[in-house]
């Protein structure tokens, strides 16, 4: 309340100062454009937009803009939202799909279409639905500008912490009475050494009068990509190969395996720490996105404007994942096999078993999202009030249609080699080379695999009213509304063991990987390097051609049926919006409440069953119900006319992921872990404050500089504690350790962000920003995306026909999440992309794009970089794209 209080006073102060400020008509600043010699096109006009938009705004706020009708300045939008201040990016396959502000979780933070919410679906079957925006989906030919309000005004939809992203679509009234776009390009992947069409059209048309348009857009995106790494399941405790695991309490020491320098080596360092399971991983996925996009407006009478918006995207996302690995942790066929052992700091870094279990997991995938989403508004505006109306829908479904998997098992001995990292992640070799001969890979009859799908469904129903009046005074405008939101997401989880079966990897189209196989990953031998790999059509056909296979049931596992749970979200919105200015003082200040109600339901096992079979389990509901008020201020004072001061403050909220709000859990059977949810979780609740000084040195160049702090109550963080649950694969009830969330307390996250952008001479031009952002939870547990640092610089050459843009962006480590009791991290990176255009008309241009080009490193570990858990290489991209705009 002692925030909030303050919030309100701050507010009504500035309302006050603005009401007896003198009032001044401050003249032109050396920075703004004049209408009669702006740029048209290109990237110094959208820079000069992307300032102006800044410039202008109340709040703190930073934008994008479109170089031109149907050219966004990347092939993701993601990506080119790097060039802000304060904005990060995950790149786990390669581009970028989640974004974090200032240092927050991307589930923190929201994406909106136009202003609303729009439905989604990710393909991963590790993923569940979340409140998180996959940018990858969104195709960036559509959007004309990006604004990313790093601090919130009441007008504006709830849930962010650190910031809220609007992606702004074209509109015809807003174009030439006949706009023509179009673009046809080749991407080519190095890596996957595959290339790909892509393509859009982009036709625009209203009459002479202004009075009535049509936008019609399509845009074709293809990308076969191959992601190439080292791979860990979780960690062990070393005390496990001498008799440390309760569930079988297996010691190589008694065994005989170990000894000599083994055994007192392990004996003497029972709580270091080793990878559970090493080895190499081959994935391949066709991604292909089809979107189709249309806008209609209508002015009947002058004031009145009617638009309708509809977008609608198809995607695919069929997947192959082949995972080699020596299994040395596996419970049941490797704690007896150690035969050597080396530890430093605490870490395991040289394991050798003899007769030790590798594995091969081979993941077939069908992957696919549609999205449908429906905007419609009418908007009277008249000199002195104005009332719009807006209402739609957006429906999405997606996920793994169907996973055919299958695990080969292999018995050998071998070494897992991980002392070089984190440089040289880790090497594998075996006395006989086991990874070029698909013929000893075989199949355990008793468990051989799973069938399995996984679909989502996201849903989201609206409705808002927004009441505005203009005044001529210090009050400018004083503005009303009520907004109505409806959500609803779930997904399915069934499954079918495929038990029985002995077949051997060389029945599915073995061949070597490819000759550029870990290309870029320092210290992988030979053996590594070629290792075959199997036909997953092949597989898929094999397996779904068995006879009387059984059809995929959500009782078939206990993480199936837990997997099958639905949510319900009711949010009732009410707020008023004071625009104030006078003289050199301007801003807003208002309140936003908000009542949130939440009905979830999913499968829940009953209490000392089994949980393996469809009477152990039952279905359990949950509700919660919670009002916030969210008080905010924005004020900008130009102490100058080229210099502007800012201070915002604001109470926000943020739910929780959909996914952590219910029962839902996954098992790991081999390694004896897994995670889930929690029903009973709370809401983020954070005090915001901002502040910013831009200094507007000459046309189209700014140096600024912006501080900002959250105090964030009941920040969600994941715990791991043990839990019982039958075991599908040994046939019997056994002891995992689950990771669940929980509200953690308090969490802090301070920071600063410094940024330049100039025009200089000779066609030269840079943007540069650095963010600072200092994230602790509770006993200074770091926070979930938060980079301490982050680094961005874009120089850029236009002059005549030729314009040269490259884009380098550094991120340092930053923590993840829990996973399997371990606290995941993944390391600095950097990333550089370049684009060349050659305009041959003022209608046609070429233009040549590279991706990627540094071959970033993903790379994560767990609790230190000596522990890799996944490091992976996506390769560089290059394209070559024909522009054609009339």
């Amino acid at each position: 309340m002692g925030f909030r209080a303050f919030l309100v006073g701050t507010a009504s102060a500035a309302a006050l100062l603005s009401g007896v400020a003198q009032a001044q008509q401050a003249s032109p600043a050396p920075g703004s454009d004049n209408s009669d010699d702006i740029v048209v096109t290109g990237i110094r006009a959208s820079l000069a937009a992307a300032l102006e938009t800044k410039r202008k705004s109340d709040a703190i706020v930073d934008s994008v803009s479109a170089e031109d009708v149907g050219k966004f300045p990347n092939t993701n939008v993601a990506e080119a939202l790097t060039l802000v201040p304060g904005v990060t990016v995950d790149r786990q396959f390669g581009q970028g799909e989640k974004i974090s502000i200032l240092g927050t979780d991307p589930a923190l933070n929201r994406t909106l279409l136009n202003g609303q919410t729009v439905a989604s679906a990710d393909w991963f079957i590790l993923d569940t639905p979340g409140r998180t925006f996959n940018y990858a989906l969104l195709a960036p030919q559509l959007v004309g500008s990006v604004d990313v309000y790093k601090t919130p005004e009441p007008r504006i939809d709830e849930g962010s912490i650190g910031g809220t992203v609007i992606v702004n679509t074209r509109k015809p009234l807003d174009l030439k009475p006949l706009t023509l776009a179009a673009s046809l390009g080749y991407l080519w992947n190095d890596r996957s050494r595959k290339g790909d069409i892509q393509g859009s059209a982009l036709a625009s048309w209203h009459n002479d009068s202004g009075t009535f348009g049509v936008l019609l857009a399509f845009q074709r995106a293809k990308d076969r990509l191959r992601r190439d790494g080292l791979e860990s399941y979780g960690t062990m405790k070393a005390n496990q190969w001498n008799g440390g695991n309760a569930d079988n309490p297996v010691s190589s020491i008694a065994n005989g395996t170990c000894t000599g320098a083994c055994a007192t080596t392990l004996a003497a360092n029972p709580n270091a720490v080793s990878p559970n399971a090493f080895g190499t991983s081959f994935f391949q996925q066709d991604r292909e996105r089809l979107s189709y996009s249309a806008v209609v407006q209508w002015k009947p009478v002058d004031r009145l404007t009617l638009e309708a918006n509809w977008l609608k995207i198809k995607a695919t996302y069929d997947n192959l994942n082949q995972s080699m690995y020596a299994f040395q942790g596996n419970t049941w066929n490797s704690l007896g096999a150690l035969s050597g052992i080396t530890v430093n700091n605490g870490v395991v870094t040289s394991s050798s078993l003899t007769n030790g279990l590798s594995v091969l997991d081979v993941q077939y995938r069908q992957a696919e999202m549609h999205s449908d989403t429906y905007q419609f508004r009418a908007n009277w505006k008249d000199d002195a009030w104005d009332l719009n109306l807006e209402g739609g829908l957006s429906d999405a479904d997606g996920g793994t249609k169907k996973q055919v998997f299958l695990e080969f098992l292999n018995k050998a001995s071998y070494t897992v080699d991980n002392s070089g990292a984190p440089n040289r992640p880790g090497n594998l070799t075996y006395t006989t080379n086991v990874l070029g001969n698909p013929a000893a890979f075989v199949t355990d009859p008793g468990w051989s695999g799973n069938l399995v799908t996984k679909p989502t469904t996201d849903k989201e129903r609206y409705g808002q009213v927004d009441l505005g009046f203009n005044f001529d005074g210090a009050v400018k405008r004083l503005q009303f509304g009520y907004k109505f939101r409806h959500h609803e997401t779930g997904q399915s989880y069934a499954g079918v063991s495929l038990n029985g079966l002995a077949v051997a990897a060389s029945a599915f189209d073995p061949a070597q990987a490819p000759s550029n196989y870990l290309r870029g990953f320092d210290g992988a031998g030979d053996q590594m390097r070629t290792r075959f790999v199997i036909s997953g059509n092949s597989m898929y056909n094999y397996v779904t051609s068995l006879p009387n296979l059984p059809t995929p049931s959500q009782f078939a596992a206990p993480e199936f049926a837990s997997g099958n749970w639905s949510i319900k979200e009711d949010i009732h919105a009410v707020y008023g919006q004071v625009n104030v200015e006078s003289g050199p003082l301007r801003g807003n200040f208002g309140l936003r409440y908000v009542r949130t109600i939440t009905d979830g339901a999913g499968l829940v096992c009953r209490p000392g069953a089994s949980c393996s079979a469809p009477g152990d389990w039952m279905l359990q509901g949950s509700h919660k119900t919670y009002e916030n008020v969210l008080p905010s201020f924005n004020l900008a004072l130009s102490v100058r006319d080229d210099l502007i001061l800012r201070f915002a403050g604001a109470e926000v909220v943020a739910r929780p992921d959909y996914s952590a709000m219910t029962s839902f859990f996954w098992l790991s059977d081999q390694v004896l872990t897994g995670a889930g949810g929690n029903p009973n979780l709370k809401p983020y609740r954070s005090g915001n404050l901002n502040a910013s000084i831009e200094w507007y040195f000459q046309r189209h160049a700014i140096l600024s500089a912006e501080v900002f702090y959250k105090s964030i109550d009941d920040y969600i963080l994941y715990r791991t504690a043990p839990e019982n649950y039958f075991n599908q694969s040994q046939g019997k009830v056994t002891t995992y350790q689950i990771s669940r969330p929980y509200n953690a307390g308090n969490a802090q996250v301070k920071g600063f962000a410094v940024a330049y952008q100039q025009n200089l001479p000779y066609g030269l031009g840079i943007l540069a920003n650095y963010t600072y952002s200092d994230g602790k939870g509770i006993g200074g547990a770091d926070l979930p995306y938060n980079s301490r640092h982050q680094v961005s610089v874009s120089p850029f050459f236009e002059s005549g026909p030729v314009a040269l843009r490259g884009t380098w962006t550094w991120r340092s480590k930053y923590f993840t999440a829990v996973d399997r009791g371990d606290n995941m991290y993944v390391r600095s990176s950097d990333n550089l992309d370049v684009s060349a255009t050659y305009k041959f008309t003022p209608e046609v241009n070429l233009t040549l794009a590279g991706m990627n080009l540094t071959d970033s490193e993903y790379y994560a570990y767990a609790n230190t970089p000596a522990l890799p858990r996944g490091v992976y290489r996506n390769g560089r991209k290059l394209m070559a794209t024909v522009n054609v705009n009339f």
